[in-house]
């Protein structure tokens, strides 16, 4: 049966919330169960003529504890959707070849298999394996007249180049020769490096594009089929550099050539070539400026001939960061995700300059797009809706896939709005209020004040499942997006240099009392959290105030000397810290461990064990001193998981210890708003 819905792109997403069905008032509480058999729907690809689009489903297996990706395909005009790819084996990055005829995919079959390029014939049949690489395949993209593939391909291991099987499962040294020696889920990083190449059907080996000690990312083929742009740092130190540049190799010939496109300080990249592959549009950033502000620069939208390298920006007026451009199919237009004030909209800009167009605004977080066959698919959240896919005509969007519904369906969404108020030194600042399900005006509630990650980032209309979570448990919950987040301008973003914990804490303070003064927040039960960036401000707020009842702090932040060299941030450290034995005072100061004994608040707190990104030894650091203190504390560290928590049980699990612990400390009886 065709499920459709043709609706006007303001009504969707003013109409979504906060108003709810009388279905959805009726329905019960969102469940962490929910939760885990929620899919997530990503990657559209529009097929060349425009009349169907892959898309990537993903779901967790709870019994097999992994989560698994499947490659659907459904009409662009809307229909029922069909599996392309067999349940339990994961597949992505879906891409359609040039003539239609084929869809593509990444995937690996067998528990040792590395990641393969494979082809299915649309009229159907079984998938064929397209690449043999030993080491696997990173990205690919087909080229125009459909004869090749580009390759991004990691240099193998010495073992991978043994065929002495006795040798695979033997330990060896890690020698390190690098500044940039780690980085979280790849481990220890040695000489190996990321390079392009091409490879044709048939062809026994692929022919290598890029060398020499540079990792090469980001590659497309340009419309006439003749060159590739990519990115890459090819500086000095790339270990010490916090620049990309765009780069050409020429595919023809046996000795390709390599022109470099830009050269601008800070990081271009992102590049799209225009349908007569004379011209590059791409992101670019402005800086470095002085100290950290390089981290968290304004991403413009620019343009460059090739051969010429005179960079022109498009969106110089617009103090708002670009992702993601595409030319249109005449030229005259390059459409581009934007990131504004809680939301990311889809937009379009002349080629040549001029108005900035935002076709999709409003209350919606548009995630991706495709454009093909005069056909526009866009994947788009809102806040009580997670993504799906919208055919986009006009100021029309008719939805194409309904793969939250299911779980979703009986399940009460809690209503979400924004706020703006004052900071404590009168910079605006906004946050969104998620209220609790069964909300009544009057009442107060225990709240939690979640924060995000980063801090380059913010929250945005967008469904969020851990903040509906506790709305469904009785909370009211408040998402800050205080200075350093992204989509506020350059000044705000920059905030937070150099200077964590201040300007930061202020605002997400401001937020809570705002939220008393509206009468929603009970002052006597609030708790605090995040995860990563989220985590280590929650330890500046607790290190700073005593009004939490409870908090949780997951992947964050200690003794910050301490990872120095330990983590993967050490050219970032130096770039807004300076040099730890330099500026001593500053790296003290900005330690949460060294105020820990401030922090009265019941402090839960998380990691992964292998996490390289904020290393779980600040968790542990922070537990043992407050355990130290004789606070009331709890760590807990899920093993063999990195930064993000990937196994499913362990994402239940912490879902459920986040309800547990707050329950604990905030949920005596409900207050008036008068108590």
């Amino acid at each position: 049966m065709k499920k459709s819905l043709g609706i006007n792109v303001l009504s969707l997403f003013i109409l979504s919330f906060p108003l709810l069905t009388q279905a959805q008032l009726e329905a019960l509480p969102l469940t962490v169960d929910d939760l885990m058999a929620l899919d997530s729907v990503s990657n559209p690809q529009l097929s060349p003529d425009g009349e169907w689009v892959a898309y990537v489903v993903r779901s967790r297996d709870m019994e097999e504890d992994k989560s698994n990706s499947q490659i659907f395909m459904v009409a662009s005009a809307g229909s029922d959707s069909i599996p392309m790819t067999a349940k339990g084996t994961s597949a992505s990055d879906p891409q359609w070849s040039p003539d239609g005829k084929y869809l593509s995919f990444k995937a690996s079959k067998g528990e040792e298999a590395k990641t393969q390029v494979w082809t299915l014939n649309r009229l159907g049949g079984e998938a064929v394996q397209f690449t043999d690489i030993l080491q696997g395949v990173g990205n690919y993209a087909w080229s125009p007249d459909g004869r090749k593939l580009l390759l991004t391909l990691t240099d193998p291991k010495p073992a991978d180049l043994t065929e002495d099987e006795d040798d695979d499962d033997k330990a060896t040294p890690y020698v390190i020769d690098r500044m940039q020696f780690k980085r979280d889920y790849s481990g220890y990083l040695d000489r190996r490096r990321t390079h392009i190449y091409v490879v044709a059907a048939g062809d026994k080996a692929p022919t290598q594009l890029t060398f020499d000690d540079f990792d090469d990312s980001n590659p497309v083929w340009s419309p006439d089929g003749k060159s590739i742009a990519f990115v890459s740092d090819r500086s000095n130190d790339p270990d010490l550099n916090y620049g990309t540049d765009i780069f050409v190799v020429n595919v023809d010939g046996q000795d390709p050539t390599l022109t470099q496109i830009t050269s601008n300080p800070g990081r271009d990249f992102s590049p799209a070539f225009s349908p007569d592959s004379k011209s590059i549009a791409y992101v670019t950033s402005t800086g470095p400026d002085v100290g950290g502000s390089a981290l968290t620069p304004t991403k413009y939208l620019a343009v460059t001939e090739i051969g010429a390298d005179q960079r022109r920006i498009l969106t110089a007026g617009l103090d708002r960061s670009v992702s993601s451009p595409e030319y249109s199919s005449n030229a005259k237009d390059i459409y581009f995700r934007l990131e504004d004030s809680g939301m990311n909209h889809f937009a379009k800009v002349r080629a040549r300059g001029g108005d900035i167009v935002r076709e999709v605004s409003d209350n919606a977080s548009v995630k991706d797009f495709s454009i093909s066959g005069g056909q526009t698919v866009l994947a788009i959240a809102s806040a009580n809706t997670p993504t799906e896919l919208y055919n986009y005509a006009g100021d029309e969007l008719t939805r194409l896939t309904f793969v939250s519904d299911e779980a979703l369906s009986s399940v009460a969404r809690a209503q979400v709005e924004k706020l703006r108020f004052e900071s404590n030194d009168g910079t605006p600042v906004e946050a969104f209020l998620v209220k609790p399900v069964g909300y009544e005006i009057g009442t107060r509630y225990p709240t939690i004040l979640w924060l995000h990650g980063g801090p380059a980032s913010q929250f945005n209309f967008g469904y969020n499942d851990t903040a509906q979570l506790f709305a469904a448990n009785g909370y009211a919950v408040i998402m800050p997006n205080p200075r350093g987040s992204t989509g506020y301008g350059a000044e705000f973003a920059h905030g937070t240099v150099a200077a964590w914990g201040e300007n930061d804490f202020e605002d997400v303070m401001a937020a809570i009392d705002y939220g008393i003064e509206m009468g929603v927040v009970d002052p006597q039960r609030t708790g605090v959290g995040g995860w990563s960036y989220g985590g280590i401000l929650t330890n500046y707020v607790i290190t700073q105030t005593q009004r939490f009842k409870a908090a949780v702090s997951g992947a964050s932040l200690g003794l910050v000397t301490s990872n120095y060299g330990h983590d993967q941030y050490q050219l970032m450290y130096e770039l807004e810290f300076g040099l730890p034995w330099e500026n001593p005072e500053l790296w003290a100061d900005l330690s949460p461990f060294n105020k820990v004994e401030n922090i009265t608040t019941p402090t839960l707190w998380m990691g992964g064990e292998l996490d390289w990104n904020v290393p779980i030894n600040n968790s542990e650091q922070m537990y043992i001193a407050m355990k130290r203190l004789g606070q009331e504390t709890q760590l807990v560290v899920y093993p063999d998981e990195h930064h993000g928590i990937r196994r499913p049980s362990f994402q239940k699990d912490r879902f459920e210890r986040w309800i547990s612990w707050y329950d604990s400390y905030l949920k005596p009886a409900l207050t008036s708003v008068s108590d």
